[in-house]
């Protein structure tokens, strides 16, 4: 009925699309589950969002077992059954507008739900074109998972510009690219990770003709955009944003050649401030607080929460600075900054230095407690097969390039780095080597 909850635990695919225009249809809520929730989590999600629904692809039915009984499940077979035998007739607005709700990513902690609002004209289109030249009847394929923040903004961009939609339900490399040719994409949505994969594999012949290539979601490692953009040409564009203030700030090619790092510029009808602890603008260059605002912040926590807001602002949780021209740095996240000795330190710095080495395929460095400072940084890396690294000269590499205190003390050498399924790297798992 009009005002319930339903939950979407799906992969890219024609379903997907279907069960949240369905939803808003009835006025009912689509909360976006992400598919790489344990059965437990899955568990307090549907217990903290009310679900009476659960919509959900076969792949997890044995995930779904362990979920209250009176909960109804409706796999792949039931929803095309109730496609096929939907009554005929007109369609009339709901009493109230459904909602969608995106879970946070949840790297550190359980997943909350923040909702999102329901765009009333075409500024916040207007806020992405204006920076990301796409343009009506596009292809475009969408990999970045449509449940998470910037595969349902995609989305959106997409039914706006009346775009042509590719899904793939996995990301695989190679069928991505096949994808793009044999659909003459204009376009590609995707997360940081899956540029990276894209550049392990051959570039097919003929190559994509991408006039676009949008990334969100986590930091572009360092080197990783010129890479990409000396085989597949100055098409990358990187939109720095969160669940809770939809967008901050774009990057383009041209930026990102000269600064590949960048979080680029805000948008049209966009706000950036850094502010200090006390609210306050910090001066240009200054490490500080980031605070969005726009059209589009979300409406708040479905727990009841919100996040700090001073003057419409909102903060993102992230510490950053503004160079005099404008540009935007992300130097990471409030909490993810640590006190060694005295010295504040950003992990962020060290991870884009080591991503440039050669050798590492990708690389993730977080603080980990320390008797004598406090706090010391912890590097995790994995290399790209049959290159080796000695501990010492990854070290000495740092040193010849930042501050002492920049130095990370362990260099963990692991197959892989943990990561959920929008692709960041899940730092409570890499905690776990330190009990």
């Amino acid at each position: 009925q009009t005002g319930d909850r339903i939950g979407v635990l799906c992969r890219n695919h024609h379903g997907l699309i279907e069960t949240i225009v369905a939803a808003t249809v009835l006025g009912v809520d689509a909360v976006l589950v992400n598919t790489g929730l344990s059965a437990a989590q899955l568990a307090t999600v549907t217990e903290e969002q009310r679900l009476r629904v659960l919509v959900h692809d076969d792949e997890f039915a044995e995930r779904v077992v362990a979920l209250p009984a009176e909960l109804p499940r409706v796999d792949e077979r039931a929803r095309e059954e109730l496609v096929a035998g939907a009554l005929p007739g007109d369609l009339h607005p709901p009493e109230r507008d459904g909602r969608i709700i995106v879970l946070t990513s949840g790297t550190t902690g359980a997943p909350k739900g923040a909702r999102r609002p329901t765009p009333n004209g075409f500024g916040p289109l207007v806020s992405i074109i204006d920076r990301i030249p796409l343009h009506t009847r596009d292809r475009v394929m969408i990999a970045a998972p449509i449940f998470h923040t910037w595969g349902f903004a995609a989305l959106q961009v997409c039914f706006a510009l009346r775009a042509t939609i590719v899904l793939h339900r996995r990301f695989d490399p190679a069928a991505t690219l096949a994808a793009l040719v044999t659909h003459r994409c204009d376009a590609l949505f995707a997360v940081p990770v899956m540029v990276q994969r894209l550049m392990e594999v051959p570039p097919p012949d003929p190559r994509p003709a991408l006039k676009v290539v949008a990334v969100s979601g986590s930091a572009l490692p360092g080197g990783l955009a010129t890479r990409f953009m000396d085989v597949y040409g100055d098409v990358l564009y990187n939109l720095y944003g969160s669940t809770e203030v939809s967008w901050a700030s774009i990057a383009g090619p041209a930026e990102l050649r000269a600064a590949p790092t960048t979080a680029g510029r805000p948008p049209h009808g966009t706000r950036v401030r850094i502010l200090d602890a006390a609210g306050q603008p910090v001066p240009d260059g200054q490490v500080g607080r980031i605070f969005v605002g726009n059209e589009m912040l979300f409406e708040g926590y479905t727990s009841g929460g919100a996040r700090e807001s001073r003057d419409g602002l909102l903060d993102t949780g992230d510490l950053g600075r503004l160079t005099a021209d404008g540009l935007l740095f992300v130097d990471g996240r409030a909490d993810d900054m640590i006190v060694s000795g005295g010295e504040n330190v950003f992990p962020s710095e060290v991870e884009n230095l080591l991503a440039q080495l050669p050798q590492v395929r990708e690389v993730a460095v977080i603080g980990v407690p320390d008797e004598e400072y406090g706090q010391r940084l912890a590097a995790f890396l994995a290399l790209h097969p049959g290159e080796t690294l000695d501990p010492d000269a990854v070290r000495e590499y740092v040193r010849h390039y930042l501050a002492r205190f920049s130095v990370p003390r362990d260099v963990v050498f692991v197959k892989y780095l943990p990561r959920n399924a929008t692709g960041k790297v899940l730092t409570r798992e890499l905690r776990r080597y330190y009990g």
